[in-house]
């Protein structure tokens, strides 16, 4: 991991192996490249023409120093129109820029200048980026094969003349926080299954715990058969590996104040069960553990950053595989709480272990609750692979959750709770059913979870497109993306923030 510095002077005059400067659709110049043309003696927009570069966004060009700076080389990075450059743009960026970072032992630059909005922001969006983009999973490697050669260690990120040098240190740290909490959920669906079963991602959720500061509890077979998780039992109970409950509490709130609760769908591996799937769809279903990946680094994120909230987790996980004694299409299970659900279709596991996670919550008088799984392919028809999928009985939270998304970069749509489609999970022997008819899928199994949180307002998000890549983006190679972790984390600290308003005014 690089270590960051933050400087207000001219990006030009540090010493370092590569400066990186912006340019905006036309060409038109960034911040510092007007220095770098002055000191090489060079047109750098003129340049980027005779290449038949226009400074659209991920156009980058690269530029020997010619030892007229205290660089090696000089990267330029295209932004594309000026008006439409945010956070996000130098977040994104940033993570397209670490393909070149990697090559280089230090790195100063004048990116986050170059961006609209807060100058912390722009700090806390470039140092994401660039560690989000420098992520390589090689865990299982026998060799480097060249991924990594070289390591960064040194970022210097030249800031405006009139910029707060505590503030954006402040945000650089804050950043790194929020990259790191990812970049962990990504190794943790990264894993392949036959390493990540259940036990494993409780023993990694309790040796987190320990490292920041969190109370946990690791509910086993007995503890949840003791507890009536009767939708983790039965979709755990076809494999060999024992399903798992993790309970994690953050205490930064006052003491008799609610929790902010969060879950997250830990399928270690989904081969559908009885209800298997074809040898194609379950290549990638290590990632089914994405959503509890996601509640998981968040909570970490959360104890580092002290967010003055209290914050409940409580994630379960189970093996879906078929055997002997796995569940049956047509059995009925009982919940945590009492609720009964006939299971028609056993690869539609997710809903069943987030039914007693949502019950198990709801009993904990939380203000609110928010889940996050990688739930239907229907939502993924709907929106793709770029958005995730929001829905819940309280419009005022799932605003605030989808605005938390846009403000980290990972954005979501909302799709309606449409409670007419009740009628097709009703079950003639239990009270509901696991799945309904073909079409509205997603909204299917986010009113079977409705049914499970009483009267406390709760968002479900689906998030099976964006958990999960299958190519590489903008600040993330093939495989787990640790998205929603930094929505999770944004939003949490939202709701802190919009907390202490109004005890300063009960104090007077």
């Amino acid at each position: 991991m690089p270590t960051f510095d933050f400087i207000t002077g001219p990006a030009t005059e540090r010493e370092a192996d590569l400066l990186i400067v912006p340019v905006y659709e036309g060409p038109e110049a960034g911040p510092g490249v007007k220095d770098v043309e002055r000191a090489l003696g060079v047109s750098i927009l003129d340049t980027l023409k005779d290449n038949g570069l226009t400074g659209k966004k991920h156009e980058f060009f690269s530029v020997p120093a010619y030892d007229k700076l205290p660089v090696t080389t000089v990267l330029v990075v295209g932004l594309g129109p000026r008006r439409e450059v945010d956070s996000d743009r130098v977040r994104r960026a940033a993570g397209h820029a670490a393909r070149w970072t990697s090559r280089y032992a230090s790195v100063v630059t004048t990116l986050p200048q170059a961006a609209s909005g807060k100058a912390d922001d722009n700090v806390h969006a470039f140092v994401e980026g660039l560690l989000l983009g420098s992520y390589r999973f090689t865990h299982y490697k026998s060799s480097s094969n060249g991924d990594d050669a070289a390591r960064l260690e040194r970022v210097t990120i030249a800031g405006g003349a009139r910029w707060d040098a505590k503030t954006a240190r402040k945000a650089i740290e804050r950043g790194q926080v929020y990259a790191e909490a990812a970049m962990w959920a990504r190794d943790l669906v990264n894993t392949p299954a036959g390493d990540a079963t259940p036990d494993f991602l409780a023993k990694a959720a309790a040796k987190m715990a320990g490292e920041v500061g969190l109370e946990c509890k690791v509910w086993t077979k007995a503890d949840l058969t003791k507890g009536g998780f009767g939708g983790v039992l039965g979709v755990g109970q076809g494999s060999m590996n024992d399903p798992r409950f993790i309970e994690l509490r953050y205490s930064g709130g006052g003491k008799n104040e609610r929790p902010v609760a969060i879950t997250g769908k830990g399928i270690t591996f989904d081969s559908g069960g009885l209800s298997i799937k074809d040898a194609a769809g379950m290549e990638w279903m290590k990632s089914d553990m994405g959503g509890a990946a996601a509640a998981l680094a968040a909570m970490r994120a959360i104890a580092i950053l002290k967010p003055r909230v209290n914050v409940i987790a409580g994630i379960p996980s189970a093996e879906n595989l078929p055997s002997g004694s796995a569940l049956r299409p047509g059995d009925v299970i009982t919940h945590r709480g009492g609720k009964t659900s006939e299971v028609l279709n056993t690869d539609a596991e997710g809903r069943l272990v987030l039914a007693d996670a949502l019950a198990f919550l709801a009993e904990q008088d939380p203000v609110l609750i928010v889940d996050a799984a990688t739930l239907t392919g229907a939502c993924m028809v709907a929106l793709g692979e770029d958005l995730w999928g929001v829905m819940g009985n309280d419009r005022r939270l799932i605003r605030e959750i989808l605005d938390a998304g846009e403000e980290v970069g990972e954005p979501g749509w909302e799709l309606p709770l449409w409670r007419e489609y009740k009628r097709h999970i009703e079950s003639p022997i239990a009270d509901v059913k696991n799945v309904g008819q073909r079409y509205g899928g997603a909204i299917h199994a986010a009113l079977f979870l409705a049914e499970f949180v009483g009267d406390t307002p709760w968002a479900h998000m689906d998030v099976a497109g964006t958990a999960f890549q299958q190519k590489a983006g903008d600040y993330w190679g093939k495989g787990g993306t640790g998205n929603p972790a930094r929505t999770f984390i944004r939003f949490v600290e939202n709701r802190a923030a919009k907390a202490r308003p109004r005890k300063k005014a009960a104090a007077k």
